[in-house]
């Protein structure tokens, strides 16, 4: 079965941190870019990052530029997003996808069912 599972999520305070994970399987991970996209509650899909293959070239959206960090060790099928001072705009759902972000913008079929980010004094 293709699935992608995300962990890591939870409720921190503003300037707060958090590591994501993202545990691929049933496809060839190491083949693929991999993106988080994200959305908060009345809003559409945002792309935050992507990764490619072999985890050498990164994207980042400005607003997450400088405070999150993405990678990926293809030899565990896990691909992760450390999240740093985290602003309460940083709210949303947080998803895994297969593929990467054009023009920052996910076409892709492939996503998890998402974990949490809640960030509140």
């Amino acid at each position: 079965e293709v699935q992608l599972v995300e962990s890591g999520g939870g409720l921190v305070q503003p300037g707060g941190s958090l590591r994501l994970s993202c545990a691929a399987s049933g496809f060839t991970f190491s083949s693929d870019s991999m993106s988080w996209v994200r959305q908060a509650p009345g809003k559409g899909l945002e792309g935050v990052s992507s990764i490619d293959s072999g985890g050498g070239r990164t994207y980042y959206a400005d607003s997450v530029k400088g405070r999150f960090s993405i990678s990926r060790d293809n030899a565990k099928n896990t691909l992760y997003l450390q999240l740093n001072s985290l602003k309460t705009e940083d709210t949303a759902m947080y998803y895994c996808a297969k593929g990467w972000l054009y023009g920052g913008r996910w076409y892709g079929s492939l996503r998890g069912q998402g974990t949490q980010v809640t960030v509140s004094s």
